[in-house]
C-alpha cells in the first residue's frame, strides 16, 4: 500500500464515529461476509478488510466513494478523495441523497435491522445525521404507546359482534398491503433475451421465435414494456442485464426478464457458447445495485438447454406427429434477496423439452395460464404452481419434466388487466 493511501485511510479513519462504521459495515455486507464484519470494531479495520477483497486501493477508491456518499459525509468526499455530492450523483445515476438513504433503509428492514417495535439503530444513525428526524420518530413511539394503552383497557368484543366485517371488505382488509402495487403504465420492462441462431448450426434452437412471440403477446397485452433481443453473445448478455439495471424504475412497478438458450448447470450460454452465470445476471437487480427497484418484484423466467450436443427428437404422444428437442439443467440456488422469483423450465439434472415447430412446453404452458388466469386476478406464484402442474403431468414419450420456482418474493405478485 502506497504511502498517500495509508495515511488518506488513517485520516478518513479519525474522523468516522461509530454509528458510521456500523452504517458503512451493513453497506458492504454484498462483499464481505457478515461474520467478518461483525468483528471489526474501527475504521481502521473495516478499510484494511475492504483492501483485501479488493475494492478499495491506488487508483480504486469509486467505492470508498460511494459508500462516504452514501452515509451523506460529503465533507470526506470533497476533502479527501476530490469529488462531490453532484459528482456521485452523476456517477452513481441516483437522484439525490434521499433515494440513496431510502435504499439503506429498505435493506435494513430487510434484514431485520429495522422493525417496527425496535427503531434503535434508526433513531441512532438519524440522530447523527438528521436529528430533526429522530425527534419524529421519538414523537411516533410515544404516540403508538398512547394506542396501544388505550387498546388495553378496552373491553373484549365478540368476533361475530360486527358480522359485516367479517365479509369480503374483512378479507380486503386482511389482504391489504399484501399486494405488489401495479399502478403505473407501463409496469415496467419486460426483457427477452432469445438466443436462436449459434456458430454451430448444430445448436440451433428451432421453436424459440414461438416463444419470444407467445411472451410478447402476453406482456404487451399486460401493459409492459416489452423488448426482444436475438442472438447475444455471452459478454452481450452481461451488458444488456446490467444496462437494464442501471435504468430508473422509479415510475415502474415491476421488471421481468425472459432468458431463451442452451446452458449448463447454473449458467446460460451465448451463440458464441460462452457460458454466463445466472445468478450473476440476477445479482444486477439486488437493492444496493438498482435503487430504484426496490421493494419492487424482478421475476426471471429461464429457459436453458444443454448446448453441448444436437439432441435427438423425442416424440410425444401417439395422436402427435411433432418433435421434441431437451433443454437444460436449471438454477439450484439464487441470491438471499428479497422480491426475487426465479421460473426454471426444470428441475436439477434433469431435461425439459421445446418443440421445433410451436415453442418450449413451459414457455407456451406459462403464457397459456396468464392468459386464462391474470384476468381473475391470480397472483404469479399460483400461476406458475398450475404450470408446474401441466408440465409435470404431460406423457414426453415415457418422460417427465418438472419445473421449478424459487422466490423471496414479500408480497403476492398480480398483474393487472388493462380493462
Amino acid at each position: 500500500m502506497s504511502t498517500e493511501l495509508r495515511k488518506l485511510l488513517f485520516e478518513v479513519s479519525e474522523a468516522l464515529v461509530t454509528d458510521e462504521l456500523e452504517a458503512l459495515k451493513f453497506l458492504s455486507l454484498e462483499h464481505v461476509p457478515r461474520r467478518k464484519l461483525e468483528t471489526i470494531q474501527d475504521p481502521k479495520a473495516f478499510f484494511e478488510v475492504l483492501q483485501e477483497k479488493d475494492m478499495i486501493g491506488v487508483g480504486n477508491l469509486s467505492f470508498l466513494k460511494e459508500l462516504f456518499y452514501r452515509i451523506n459525509r460529503i465533507d470526506l468526499l470533497t476533502a479527501h478523495l476530490g469529488s462531490s455530492r453532484e459528482k456521485m450523483e452523476r456517477e452513481l445515476q441516483v437522484q439525490g441523497r434521499a433515494q440513496s438513504m431510502l435504499q439503506v433503509f429498505l435493506e435494513m428492514e430487510i434484514n431485520e435491522l429495522i422493525k417496527e417495535d425496535n427503531l434503535t439503530l434508526l433513531k441512532d444513525i438519524l440522530q447523527r445525521v438528521r436529528p430533526d428526524l429522530k425527534k419524529r420518530i421519538d414523537a411516533y413511539e410515544e404516540k403508538r404507546k398512547e394506542n396501544y394503552s388505550r387498546q388495553e383497557v378496552r373491553y373484549p368484543v365478540s368476533e361475530s359482534a360486527h358480522p359485516e366485517e367479517q365479509g369480503a371488505e374483512g378479507e380486503a382488509a386482511k389482504q391489504h398491503g399484501k399486494i405488489y402495487k401495479m399502478k403505473n403504465n407501463p409496469h415496467g420492462y419486460c426483457l427477452i433475451l432469445n438466443n436462436h441462431l449459434f456458430r454451430n448450426p448444430l445448436h440451433n434452437r428451432e421453436g424459440t421465435l414461438e416463444d419470444g412471440e407467445a411472451v410478447k403477446r402476453v406482456f404487451k397485452w399486460l401493459q409492459f414494456e416489452t423488448i426482444e433481443y436475438m442472438n447475444l453473445e455471452g459478454e452481450k448478455i452481461r451488458e444488456t442485464v446490467k444496462e437494464y439495471s442501471k435504468k430508473d424504475h422509479r415510475n415502474m412497478d415491476c421488471f421481468v426478464c425472459f432468458i431463451f438458450s442452451h446452458g449448463e448447470k447454473d449458467k446460460i450460454k451465448g451463440v458464441d457458447d460462452e457460458c454466463v452465470n445466472i445468478e450473476e445476471l440476477v445479482s444486477c437487480f439486488t437493492g444496493t445495485r438498482c435503487p430504484s427497484l426496490a421493494g419492487k418484484p424482478k421475476v426471471f423466467i429461464i429457459q436453458a438447454c444443454q448446448g453441448s450436443k444436437h439432441h435427438p427428437s423425442v416424440t410425444v404422444e401417439a395422436d402427435s406427429s411433432e418433435h421434441l428437442e431437451v433443454d437444460a439443467s436449471p438454477l439450484t440456488s439464487i441470491p438471499d434477496k428479497a422480491d426475487i422469483l426465479i421460473g426454471m423450465s426444470t428441475v436439477e439434472d434433469f431435461l425439459s423439452f421445446r418443440s421445433c415447430k410451436t415453442g418450449s412446453v413451459y414457455i407456451q404452458s406459462l403464457c397459456e395460464k396468464m392468459e386464462l388466469l391474470c384476468p381473475r386476478r391470480v397472483d404469479l406464484a399460483t400461476i406458475l404452481t398450475e404450470v408446474n402442474n401441466d408440465v409435470a403431468r404431460r406423457e414426453l414419450d415415457g418422460s417427465k419434466q418438472m419445473p421449478k420456482i424459487t422466490s423471496t418474493l414479500l408480497k403476492q405478485l398480480i398483474f393487472e388487466v388493462p380493462q
